[in-house]
């Protein structure tokens, strides 16, 4: 009985440290465009031109190797499709839980969790939800890069949640994504400002109201498409 209960103690151990130590992560790097451990985001043609808070998004490996979802049967790695990084967002490990075993987990979703494929590794995590996308059709509407990294995100529990959709990968990057540099955000806003000028130089103030309802009806089908008809996002 003494020695079981040594066991299960040096067990116990393991398992926080398997949890808890982690490789450092080199420094973010712009030019070798290595992002440890982010979420990043570029934006997309014409799409980002009529509204510029919409753009494609994709999940680095802990060696800052990108990993993006951008097109049927196809998850991209170390080829950001769309162009390079404009913003990113370095997200913590230490939030995340990488249990060994089903009595090694420290979120509250535990058979949740396990029964999605919970990973031991960041890495793990990461190339399982790739995997998985890479039998998946692509649909900006109903499946597309944000599902990939909220399947992502899921896998990992990040922040003690199994919730994440595309709408909250959306909102974090908006409200909490850092730009590389001025370029990115010129990039990123100059063309939506051009469209705007000559929208409104060759229409009048109906292209602004336009363009209104265009944010309008994209933003308002992925808030209906989240939370009141789940199952149109299932991939």
């Amino acid at each position: 009985m003494e020695i079981n209960l040594a066991d299960e103690i040096e067990s116990k151990r393991l398992v926080e440290n398997i949890a808890h130590d982690f490789w450092p992560l080199a420094p973010v790097d712009h030019k070798k465009a290595k992002f440890p451990c982010c979420l990043v985001w570029t934006p997309l043609p014409v799409v980002s031109w009529l509204a510029p808070f919409i753009g494609h998004v994709g999940i680095c490996n802990e060696d800052g190797t990108i990993l993006d979802f951008s097109g049927s049967n196809l998850v991209s790695v170390d080829a950001f499709a769309f162009g390079s990084v404009a913003r990113y967002l370095q997200l913590d490990r230490e939030q995340c839980c990488f249990p060994p075993n089903i009595t090694g987990h420290k979120c509250k979703h535990r058979f949740a969790h396990s029964e999605l494929g919970a990973a031991i590794t960041w890495d793990d995590a990461v190339q399982s939800s790739g995997r998985r996308f890479e039998h998946r059709s692509y649909n900006l509407f109903t499946c597309n890069c944000h599902s990939f990294v909220a399947n992502c995100l899921n896998r990992l529990c990040y922040g003690g949640s199994m919730d994440w959709n595309m709408v909250d990968v959306a909102t974090l990057m908006l409200f909490k994504a850092k730009w590389v540099g001025p370029f990115s955000v010129l990039r990123s806003f100059l063309p939506f400002i051009t469209v705007l000028g000559l929208g409104i130089f060759v229409v009048g103030w109906p292209f602004l109201i336009g363009l209104f309802l265009f944010s309008f009806l994209l933003v308002g089908w992925f808030l209906l498409a989240t939370y009141c008809f789940k199952n149109l996002l299932e991939c």
